[in-house]
């Protein structure tokens, strides 16, 4: 039989490395950076091991609104924009990062494109149906919206020789913050407005179909 003395000693032996395994523990849960930088960075890798999430994610919207949801048979919408969604990040947008009477390319990454399954008319000027790439120069208070062919670009370079029309709108002050560009279609008595709202901005082109 063991001496009382001989079975204390393991406890307390026991105890003390069960205690240093979670001392290890908490620190690199609450304490190491460096563990726990590791941590993230391999989980990150894991959940995206072919390629890195884009900060400016691609979105689609349509008119109809649901189209994509809801579509049946052979039918097919009035028209789509594809575009990319860059945040605000506490940025000043329009007059900062953006500067009066330059080029914008509506968006971010590849050129914003709009898509068109029937005529439509802007500004009393007739689109044919097709697809085109989207560029902005904004001012203060109107933009001008360039519908152009150069598609399948990256949208920083606008060639103006394959320029299509141009269309101004009015720009006002929004009540509601839009962190992200947003480019969606609204739908008026008479068609759709473009609605394309960043910061405290929104510009609404007027199509009629």
């Amino acid at each position: 039989m063991r001496k009382i003395p001989e079975i204390t000693a393991a406890i307390l032996i026991a105890m003390a490395l069960l205690s240093c395994g979670a001392a290890t523990e908490e620190k690199a849960v609450s304490g190491d950076t460096t563990s726990r930088k590791s941590a993230i960075t391999i989980k990150t890798e894991a959940a995206n091991p072919f390629r890195t999430v884009d900060a400016s994610p691609m979105d689609m919207s349509y008119f109809p609104e649901d189209f994509a949801k809801t579509k049946t048979g052979d039918a097919l919408p009035v028209m789509r924009i594809i575009y990319s969604r860059p945040q605000v990040k506490g940025r000043p947008i329009f007059g900062g990062i953006l500067q009066y009477g330059k080029v914008w390319r509506l968006g971010a990454n590849e050129a914003t494109e709009i898509e068109f399954f029937q005529p439509v008319s802007i500004n009393d000027k007739t689109v044919k149906p097709g697809r085109y790439i989207l560029y902005c120069i904004p001012e203060k208070t109107v933009w001008t919206i360039v519908f152009n062919k150069d598609i399948y670009s990256w949208g920083l370079t606008s060639h103006t020789t394959k320029d299509v029309e141009r269309f101004t709108a009015p720009v006002l002050g929004q009540q509601a913050h839009s962190e992200y560009f947003t480019a969606v279609f609204s739908k008026t008595d008479n068609g759709a407005d473009l609605v394309l709202a960043w910061g405290e901005w929104v510009c609404r082109l007027p199509i009629r179909f």
